[in-house]
């Protein structure tokens, strides 16, 4: 088990110095988060990579249906250069709010859907190297040759996380197929809102949502080696439902406890608490 904590509310200088403090109390990955309009999370992770050595960066999450993916792409790997290798691109479809309704309408969910699909494509065609083409519905490319970029650190390209919705009772499962093509899962179940957020996740849908995963890789010709399960849960405060010990998320499958500390208040004495849980370390 791995473990990593989301970073809720802080400046770009502030997630710097608390990326460094995680770093030196052990922890493995910290999480940055996109709105529509603030913080740019991309800038932000790109300069704590440059104030680091081992710590991995990544957002949790990326509205990737909202990018158009070569901006995307040249983002994440920038990020991956400045950290030698450090960088992983966590997505979904997107929670809709008023930072994010305020600006663009939506198209609903299909619609994100396969935009997400089409997008991921598209990023991994073009960290993949030269000459790439793609068309699809919403997005098309041809082989650049011109001002190419070089390539990402990681090969072929930057891990991606995908949430993974288990819907209890229905056979087909997009959501799951979708994380079950790339490199790990944010594991959700079907059943919460934004008036009652708690996770539905426990220790039996996880084991359930872990072995569709493996069923839909075997039939692709690919095993769960280095494959990440990414359980978000809580051991100090009271965001969610989702609690130790760690062990029994483990033995359910999780490979990654990352620390979700949305309860916090966005406030100076919020951020004293944040740097206190970081420098304590994970709560193994």
């Amino acid at each position: 088990m791995r473990y990593g904590a989301v970073i809720p509310w802080a400046t770009e200088r502030e997630f710097v110095e608390l990326a460094v403090v995680a770093e030196e109390a052990g922890w493995d990955q910290v999480f940055s988060w996109e709105a529509v309009w603030g913080q740019d999370a991309w800038v932000t992770l790109g300069a704590a990579a440059t104030a680091t050595e081992r710590i991995r960066l990544g957002t949790l999450l990326t509205p990737a249906a909202r990018y158009r993916p070569w901006d995307l792409a040249s983002r994440v790997a920038s990020v991956d250069r400045l950290s030698g290798g450090r960088v992983t691109l966590g997505v979904g479809l997107g929670a809709l709010h008023g930072n994010w309704l305020t600006f663009e309408a939506d198209e609903g969910r299909a619609v994100r859907a396969r935009r997400l699909d089409e997008g991921l494509a598209v990023y991994a065609g073009l960290m993949g190297g030269q000459p790439f083409e793609y068309s699809g519905e919403y997005y098309g490319a041809r082989p650049v040759t011109e001002l190419v970029p070089p390539p990402p650190v990681q090969s072929p390209h930057p891990p991606v996380w995908c949430v993974g919705m288990l819907v209890p009772g229905r056979s087909r499962q997009r959501s799951l197929e979708r994380a079950a093509r790339w490199q790990g899962v944010f594991p959700a179940v079907a059943g919460g809102s934004l008036e009652d957020p708690g996770s539905r996740l426990t220790h039996d849908t996880l084991h359930e949502l872990v072995e569709r995963i493996a069923t839909l890789r075997a039939e692709a010709g690919q095993t769960m080696d280095g494959y990440d399960v990414v359980v978000e849960g809580d051991s100090h405060g009271s965001f969610g439902e989702t609690r130790p010990p760690v062990q029994a998320w483990a033995d359910a499958g999780a490979t990654w406890w990352v620390e979700s500390w949305w309860d916090l208040p966005d406030s100076p004495e919020g951020r004293t608490e944040l740097r206190r849980r970081l420098a304590l370390g994970p709560q193994r």
